[in-house]
């Protein structure tokens, strides 16, 4: 709008900036009677309007493989690239494995020496017959003894004793089965024998006055990589310290015995039986476990089952 053509004259007043929000303006005075001037009507400025920003437009959506937008905001898969990774050091092993076979598969064979060489014994010539060494004694080779019939290493029974069914005729020998029954878990104990390769059992039994009975076992193991004779006389030796199951109570050792011991149980008195005395000793030497028992009706004294373990002993 022009301003009027009444022009005062001091000079115009500037714009006055209008805010956002209005403030309260005071009515003009009235104008004089006598000579009315009329202000000039200033345009108020106009208000500052804010400028919007130019929208940017949203980057594409990516795309998959499948040719479908991938959903936005969505992160992308791992181990896409380690399994690739993977898949390509897989395919090239096989693949450097199968070349690898068809060079060598390709290659002449090598030809191995003969089996029979000439200068392979020893000594390269036989000793002349006054020069061979002498086996080795049987005290630097106990094997020696073990070796032979087994039967002939058990002490022989005293004079007076009797052959007697302890507990039925064994003839010498014993099998494992016989053997295994006579324990309270005769199962177990076939199965962890066999295991360790129980080789044979010599076995002798024998009467002495009127109700004791005597009976002795060598348990000869094979050799390997078990130590059969040594775990059954550990494993015998380990409970018989145990009231239940043994003679609870430590045993003494055994004279020239690594680990062997002989206990004394304590009397079996039950109503209307006679007392039960029993007396046992367990010993390993080499591949051969010892096992002796005594069962009596009278008090077993201490001497008896070390001076016979101590002789069968000395024959292994």
């Amino acid at each position: 709008m022009e301003p009027k053509d009444t022009i005062p004259d001091g000079p115009a007043e500037p714009p006055v900036q209008v805010e956002a929000q209005v403030q309260a303006v005071e009515p003009p005075a009235p104008a004089p009677v006598v000579a009315p001037v009329t202000e000039p009507v200033v345009e108020p400025a106009p208000v500052p309007v804010a400028v919007a920003e130019p929208a940017v437009e949203p980057a594409p959506a990516p795309v998959a493989e499948s040719g479908a937008p991938a959903t936005p905001g969505k992160p992308r898969p791992r181990g896409r690239t380690t399994l690739l990774i993977a898949a390509a050091a897989v395919l090239g092993i096989a693949g450097g494995t199968a070349v690898g076979y068809g060079v060598q598969a390709d290659r002449a064979p090598t030809p191995l020496p003969a089996l029979s060489q000439p200068n392979l014994a020893y000594p390269a010539k036989a000793l002349p017959a006054g020069k061979v060494p002498d086996p080795l004694p049987v005290s630097q080779d106990r094997q020696r003894k073990t070796e032979g019939d087994l039967r002939e290493l058990l002490v022989s029974k005293p004079s007076g004793a009797r052959n007697a069914r302890f507990p039925f005729r064994t003839k010498g020998w014993m099998s494992l089965d016989a053997y295994a029954r006579e324990f309270k878990s005769e199962d177990y104990m076939f199965e962890t024998l066999a295991e360790a390769d129980v080789r044979r059992i010599a076995a002798a039994n024998w009467l002495q006055g009127q109700y004791r009975g005597v009976g002795i076992r060598l348990v000869q193991f094979r050799s390997g990589a078990e130590l059969g004779a040594s775990d059954h006389a550990n494993n015998q030796l380990d409970y018989m310290p145990y009231a239940k199951e043994g003679a609870g109570n430590a045993g003494d050792p055994i004279k020239g015995s690594g680990n062997g011991r002989y206990f004394l149980y304590k009397a079996v008195n039950k109503p209307g039986y006679l007392p039960v005395y029993q007396a046992r000793a367990i010993a390993q030497r080499g591949d051969v476990m010892l096992d002796i028992t005594i069962f009596d009706t009278a008090p077993i004294s201490k001497k008896d089952i070390r001076t016979l373990a101590e002789r069968q002993l000395e024959r292994l």
